[in-house]
């Protein structure tokens, strides 16, 4: 998942999200990989 999210506290949350085991959590991980990538490959550039 480094390749895709590159801040610290970007991992640091995805951590958290990832020991969510229920449904809502799992939506809440997927939802903030899309959105950390994109915003950290736009911010790449």
């Amino acid at each position: 998942m480094d390749k895709f999210i590159k801040t610290e506290c970007g991992l640091n949350k995805y951590e958290e999200l990832k020991s969510h085991k229920s449904l809502f959590g799992k939506i809440r991980l997927y939802w903030f990989v899309v959105i950390a990538s994109i915003r950290d490959t736009i911010l790449k550039f």
